[in-house]
């Protein structure tokens, strides 16, 4: 099977276009596709064969001639095609872009995304999320842009437990709780996220041999 090139993505996208009343002709100016119809502003389709950055930024330098600017490219293929394709559409709803997908075997074109000015919803539960996360953290132990290890609230919570253990030894959760501030020492014991701690019995702890040595190293996630 021969590979797909720009040009097989044009009649497709001719044919929706005429299918809506435009005119329409290829390699106008810079652009791949223009098509108009008496009083309106142009609309403008770039084609590739794969969603890129030169994609993109075609694109916007478009919208310097009109806001009706749509990318086209070739339907996706699988489930991580598809999860690819669908981060590209938010990231071309955020641009003003609007999307096509064109299925060259079919002839068809399918709209994912009209070209319209972004309006974001906010989510107020992330929002609380960033923020308690962000009040958890004692100090600013990270390093911005890291990538892997990190040390979050919840990691310097287990510390403290771990280390409550290490000089008291096997403990009650409760106790555990409160004496180092951490409200859900006891949970945080049981569910052993990192392995650092041992059921002695029923709500009751001690350090197990890894959590001995994850203190005696730096702390990260």
């Amino acid at each position: 099977m021969s590979k797909l090139s720009e040009t097989d993505l044009y009649a497709p996208v001719k044919s929706w276009l005429e299918a809506r009343g435009f005119e329409v002709k290829a390699e106008i100016e810079a652009a791949d596709v223009v098509a108009c119809r008496a009083g309106e502003d142009p609309v403008i389709v770039e084609l590739k064969t794969g969603f890129s950055l030169t994609l993109l930024q075609q694109a916007v330098v478009r919208q310097s001639v009109t806001d009706a600017v749509y990318v086209a490219v070739p339907r996706w293929k699988g489930r991580a095609g598809w999860k690819a394709f669908r981060g590209n559409i938010g990231l071309c709803r955020r641009l003003g872009v609007g999307v096509l997908s064109v299925q060259t075997d079919k002839g068809t074109v399918e709209v994912h995304a009209d070209p319209e000015p972004f309006r974001p919803r906010k989510s107020k539960r992330r929002k609380g999320q960033l923020l308690k996360a962000f009040s958890r953290l004692e100090g600013d132990p990270n390093t911005g842009g890291t990538r892997g290890k990190r040390v979050t609230a919840y990691r310097q919570d287990a510390v403290r437990c771990a280390e409550f253990l290490s000089l008291n030894g096997a403990s009650k959760g409760a106790l555990v709780a409160g004496e180092t501030g951490v409200e859900r020492a006891t949970q945080m014991m049981r569910d052993n996220h990192y392995g650092w701690f041992e059921k002695v019995e029923t709500g009751v702890y001690m350090l197990s041999e890894s959590g001995v040595t994850a203190l005696a190293q730096p702390e990260s996630e």
